[in-house]
């Protein structure tokens, strides 16, 4: 048997004994592209071959396999999909803001599979989003890895295997939820770091103690003699912070200010924690150093700030600048919008900064691929990778490009020239005329009320109006 077919099968196989259910794979064959591989250069007149899922063979004049699709790539070109590393598309409910801490809760099921918002940012290329939970809380529920397989179920749409995150945040979102909201710690941004530590503590406290009774309780089984051990109950709370510390759960944090950051790091220097994310980072740019030194990573807006007082501070530079010290340093969407064209976000180092064109495509494939620890699977074309692949009409990272096609396991999910209902837009041909007018005239009137005098502030808690100006 040819060893690319031995590939595919072992990972097809793989996936369903992980899963418990197969997730639908395709086969196509890609001819005459410009493919950049990302962590081997670009290769020119260059066929990809996908088989059940599976990126088997990469080179000139392959042959597609009996009952394989061809594609014509000729002057395309074809990158791996692109990956979100902090999203909130198809999210049913984003923050449990009821205690600064809820790492019980999980992103797993709250989930929109029918959420348009998937197909558009296929329409974008992206195949891969990190769907995190809020940042009401300092130690917020953990995040789902998805694959953005628009029209299957919500059982199909998990990262087969992908590490799990959980969402920190720090500065005025917890202290504004929680000390100003309802009295409790954090009132400031020294709570935030208290509550940490204090989580932590109780977390490593129960670990030891469940641990004890477990062991004893076995003992006490096998031999029923004696009084039998004072159970300690199960805490999920405190067990996915000890999962934390053990290195189980990679912690991706909201943080905008460079003190904040120089405090979490601290702090998890202190507990042994490794292999986290700072998301947005605003300020990371003024402690690159720092991260370098501690290995942590950042995921930040390109350009994006000033929309409330603690991120006023900030650069067009910052991935640039954090990309020069050697971070491994993603662009992110928090967008619905912004998560379509995350390919001309990336394209902004290359102005601001002089980022390379290779490692700006890095910061929105390969390196949020490491963040999430799915590196060995996605975020680059390699063979033995996933057939996760976007062909487009130029470079990606030209303006004036646009993603053609959109590959996840080797099935086709968006196809520009078939679009037949063009989903891309938000009109449905088929919906009934008086909703969207009456919707469209409701938000009209709205946004007119909101210009005379007030500030809309739009953030993962949802829409805020505040009267007045900074």
């Amino acid at each position: 048997m040819n060893m690319r077919i031995i590939v595919a099968l072992m990972y097809a196989l793989l996936g369903t004994f992980l899963s418990g259910h197969a997730q639908e794979k395709g086969s196509v064959l890609i001819k005459h592209g410009t493919v950049l591989t990302i962590t081997n250069g670009e290769m020119e007149n260059t066929d990809v071959l996908i088989e059940r899922g599976i990126i088997t063979e990469i080179g000139q004049g392959l042959v597609a396999p009996d009952g394989v699709e061809t594609v014509d790539a000729t002057g395309k070109y074809v990158m791996p999909g692109i990956i979100d590393a902090h999203s909130h598309i198809a999210g049913v409910h984003i923050n449990e803001w009821t205690h600064p801490v809820t790492a019980e809760v999980t992103m797993e099921e709250s989930v929109n599979p029918n959420d348009i918002n998937i197909y558009w940012a296929l329409a974008g290329g992206v195949t891969t989003i990190n769907l995190m939970h809020g940042s009401a809380n300092v130690i917020g529920g953990r995040n789902e890895t998805l694959k953005l397989r628009y029209g299957a179920g919500l059982e199909e749409l998990p990262f087969e295997g992908a590490p799990q995150t959980i969402k920190f945040a720090l500065g005025e979102n917890p202290t504004r939820v929680h000390g100003q909201g309802f009295g409790v710690q954090p009132r400031t941004r020294m709570g935030v770091e208290q509550v940490i530590r204090e989580h932590f503590d109780a977390a490593l406290d129960y670990k030891r103690r469940r641990e004890a009774y477990l062991k004893a309780k076995k003992e006490y089984d096998n031999r029923p003699k004696g009084i039998p051990p004072l159970p300690v109950a199960r805490n999920l709370r405190l067990e996915v912070l000890a999962d934390i510390i053990d290195g189980k759960i990679l912690v991706h944090c909201h943080s905008y200010r460079a003190d904040e950051i120089l405090m979490l790091m601290r702090v998890f220097e202190d507990y042994g924690i490794e292999g986290y994310t700072f998301q947005h980072a605003n300020e990371a740019f003024k402690v690159a150093p720092e991260l370098r030194k501690n290995g942590a990573h950042t995921s930040v807006f390109s350009d994006w700030w000033a929309y409330k007082f603690e991120v006023y501070y900030s650069t067009a530079y910052n991935a640039s600048i954090l990309n020069a010290n050697g971070i491994t340093n993603s662009i992110n969407s928090d967008s619905g919008e912004l998560i379509r064209h995350l390919n001309h976000e990336a394209a902004k180092t290359v102005h601001y900064g002089g980022t390379s064109v290779e490692e700006a495509l890095k910061m929105i494939t390969i390196n949020p691929a490491i963040q999430l620890g799915i590196d060995n699977r996605v975020g680059s074309v390699e063979e033995g990778k996933h057939g996760d692949v976007a062909i487009w009409s130029g470079h990606p990272l030209s303006v004036y490009s646009m993603c053609e096609k959109t590959f996840i396991d080797g099935k086709k999910y968006f196809d520009r020239e078939r679009d037949d209902d063009d989903m891309r837009l938000k009109i449905d041909p088929e919906a009934d005329y008086e909703e969207p007018a009456r919707r469209w005239y409701e938000r009209e009137k709205y946004e007119d009320s909101c210009l005379q005098g007030a500030i809309v502030r739009f953030g993962e808690e949802g829409m805020s109006i505040q009267q007045g100006s900074y």
